[in-house]
């Protein structure tokens, strides 16, 4: 079992900046692929970011491409999501996520994470 808890979320203008962290505790964090995701109210959750566990490759949603960052610290089994330039369409609950490595699905897709957090609320302001 992992358990996953983010922290960062917050009000912040258009063109802002916030980092938000997913702390990890239980299992060796470091053996997962870690996967943010994004929700607002009445979509559906959608993939933001992903680093593999293997390579550190690294994924990410066009809509957020060259202004969001994912990386990791396998050491202090923390990962990050930089996220500048913020725009209102932004706006969403954000949840971190890991996967096993041979999960079903890419690394996009929800179905390939088995751990969730309770998600951290960002609301950017226009």
């Amino acid at each position: 079992q992992v358990q996953l808890v983010e922290s960062g979320g917050g009000l912040v203008q258009a063109g802002g900046s916030l980092r938000l962290s997913c702390a990890a505790s239980g299992r060796t964090f470091s053996s997962y692929d870690m996967g943010w995701f994004r929700q607002a109210p009445g979509k559906e959750r959608e993939f933001v970011a992903a680093i593999r566990w293997s390579d550190a490759n690294t994924y990410y949603a066009d809509a957020v491409k060259g202004r969001f960052t994912i990386s990791r610290d396998n050491a202090k089994n923390t990962g990050n999501l930089q996220m500048n330039s913020l725009k209102p369409e932004d706006t969403a609950v954000y949840y971190c996520a890991a996967g096993f490595p041979s999960g079903s699905g890419s690394v996009g897709s929800n179905r390939h994470y088995d751990y969730w957090g309770q998600g951290t609320q960002v609301t950017v302001a226009s």
